[in-house]
């Protein structure tokens, strides 16, 4: 019995002094209070327009990670002074998971979509970060009578590939803004 108290009381303490080195991403204060909070410094950056061919479907999903984004940073405020700018390239993939052996149809498809992005320090004009991350989601094409099925899988295929990379960008803008790497 004591061997199991001083096991959970070693763990405790251990657990204590590490607790404070945590910092939530919506805090406004910074660990050290030397500078701003977490949500203070992701609400400084500027995000750029995501370039894709007018019309295009990565028109529309540009649009949506790019307001997935500035709602995860800012809560959809425009940054009022802009320490950093944020640069994303978009590109996108489908591919045919499961086929229908009698139709040649696909029941099933997979939906890509690779980010790469900058965030430069508009202060010194350096690339700060350089990175990028992707996303894929399946959808299925629910028979092949359902017109309109296929569209709508893939748009919200599209839809949450887009939330997976805005928020993949905005941890890793947090991570840097916390550790400074």
């Amino acid at each position: 019995m004591g061997s199991i108290f001083a096991r959970l009381t070693v763990i405790g303490l251990l657990s204590a002094g590490v607790a404070g080195c945590f910092q939530p991403v919506y805090g406004d204060r910074s660990l050290t209070n030397s500078g701003p909070g977490i949500a203070t410094a992701l609400s400084g950056v500027d995000v750029q327009q995501i370039t894709a061919g007018t019309g295009t479907p990565e028109a529309r999903i540009a649009v949506e990670v790019r307001n997935d984004l500035m709602f995860g940073l800012s809560g959809g405020q425009a940054p009022s002074v802009p320490t950093h700018e944020l640069r994303i390239r978009l590109a996108s993939t489908r591919l045919s998971v499961i086929v229908d052996v009698q139709t040649a149809r696909p029941d099933m498809e997979n939906f890509g979509l690779n980010a790469t992005y900058e965030l430069i320090d508009l202060r010194t004009r350096k690339v700060v970060i350089r990175d990028q991350t992707f996303s894929r989601v399946s959808y299925d094409i629910p028979g092949q009578t359902q017109r309109f099925a296929r569209q709508r899988g893939l748009r919200d295929a599209e839809n949450r590939a887009a939330q997976v990379i805005a928020d993949n960008i905005r941890n890793r803008l947090a991570s840097f803004f916390v550790a400074g790497t």
